[in-house]
């Protein structure tokens, strides 16, 4: 999943949100050094990944792309779904999507201090093109995408996948609206064990 997903996963807790969203900049036993509310997202976020990637849902989705993306098929998931997630935020959150998206990036402003440096530096961007935001459109993925692409130095081909979107979109979300049901109840469960 990406970002968008892993924020919305970690319930109300402010560490777990954090930890859940910067995870992947956290390797190995790193997340010790940590607060332990932070530890509990990062753990949380490596769960999540783990059931994601094994899933065969998810494993339908990355199969469409898999011909013309190689291994980023399933990075290119992740944000297809999170454009699913934005896109019928009101069927899982009672706040709208701008309201919770600017309380986000209110709080990573407020923690700036403990952020891994490639989230501080990716900060700025994510804020200012608003990135959680645009997801809810098909034009804001591809942006993302282009963006993606750009950071694989062309070699992802990235930007096209929007084509696939297009051509498959209601394959997509129903894989997506399917999953992401399962992924909430397996998310609840984990974060109450942790």
């Amino acid at each position: 999943m990406n970002f968008l997903a892993h924020i919305y996963l970690s319930g109300e807790e402010e560490g777990v949100i954090l930890g859940n969203f910067f995870a992947d900049s956290i390797k190995g036993s790193r997340y010790l050094k940590y607060p332990p509310t932070i530890q509990k997202g990062i753990l949380l976020h490596r769960e999540i990944d783990t059931f994601t990637d094994a899933h065969q849902t998810v494993r339908q989705s990355t199969a469409r792309l898999h011909k013309n993306y190689g291994h980023y098929s399933g990075v290119i998931v992740d944000i297809l779904y999170d454009h699913f997630l934005a896109k019928n935020w009101d069927q899982y959150h009672e706040q709208p999507l701008a309201e919770f998206v600017d309380e986000f990036y209110e709080l990573l402003r407020r923690n700036f201090t403990i952020l891994p440096m490639r989230i501080k530096r990716m900060m700025p961007y994510m804020i200012t093109d608003n990135w959680l935001l645009n997801y809810a459109s098909v034009q804001g993925i591809s942006t993302i995408l282009a963006q993606m692409n750009v950071r694989t130095k062309n070699r992802s081909k990235m930007n096209f996948a929007v084509i696939e979107l297009e051509e498959f979109y209601t394959e997509f979300e129903e894989e997506f609206t399917s999953f992401f049901a399962e992924l909430i109840t397996f998310s609840k469960t984990k974060l109450a064990e942790l």
